[in-house]
């Protein structure tokens, strides 16, 4: 039985980053790499040869994957939840703070993205396809199965690193995959170097009024301080 190649897709036409000043763009410094050569991000290269850009094919996108680490912590959610539930009222849950700080450290990128390749590896075709080429891997990681829930976990993060490897070695420019955070958000990590046709904003500043930065306050249940 023949196995489906991986799906292939090309970007849209733009993409949003947030990073810092002066320049959202920039692939990350190799001295800020982990001992294991890694970012301790999702689809980082373990080998440590190659670095990713990550971005959002929706501005809004952006804001929630960079704040999503400022929700409150749910086991205090849970408490709460738990709390009120015995005294039959809804539960009030504190709002998780953002620092003042963190706006003025950081700025949003636009950038349009070459003709490239890109895998889709949440595609059907692409699941089945890592399912049967990574079988070995996906054992060793104690896994009994592969589906598009495993895209999204968080740990182990060493899974989805091989499949970037497995994506580069393939001859993509990068992958399409989905946020852990809601199926509305597309991301996209961009293998080094970074197939960008034009920069249209390499470092526009925040403002604490920016609308989908207050969208995802609210989605996340954030304030800023």
């Amino acid at each position: 039985m023949s196995v489906p190649e991986l799906r292939a897709v090309g970007a849209p036409e733009l993409l949003y980053r947030l990073g810092r000043p002066p320049d959202a763009w920039a692939l990350p410094p190799w001295e800020f790499a982990g001992p294991d050569g890694t970012f301790d991000n999702r689809y980082d290269d373990p080998l440590g040869l190659y670095r990713v850009v990550y971005a959002s094919g929706q501005r809004f996108g952006t804001f929630v994957e960079t704040l999503a680490r400022f929700r409150p912590d749910l086991a205090v959610v849970a408490e709460l939840a738990a709390i009120a539930g015995s005294e039959g009222d809804a539960p009030t849950i504190p709002a998780g703070v953002v620092p003042s700080g963190w706006l003025t450290n950081r700025c949003i990128g636009v950038a349009s993205v070459a003709q490239a390749r890109f895998a889709d590896v949440a595609h059907s075709d692409s699941i089945a396809h890592l399912r049967t080429a990574l079988a070995k891997r996906l054992v060793h990681y104690g896994l009994d199965d592969f589906d598009a829930g495993d895209l999204r976990t968080r740990a182990p993060r060493a899974l989805t690193q091989e499949i970037s490897r497995y994506v580069y070695d393939q001859g993509f420019a990068g992958l399409r995959y989905p946020s852990r955070l809601g199926d509305d958000i597309v991301n996209w990590a961009l293998f080094e170097p970074a197939p960008l046709q034009r920069v249209i904003t390499r470092a526009q500043k925040l403002r604490a009024d920016d609308p989908d930065l207050q969208s995802a306050l609210a989605t996340l249940g954030l304030t800023l301080r």
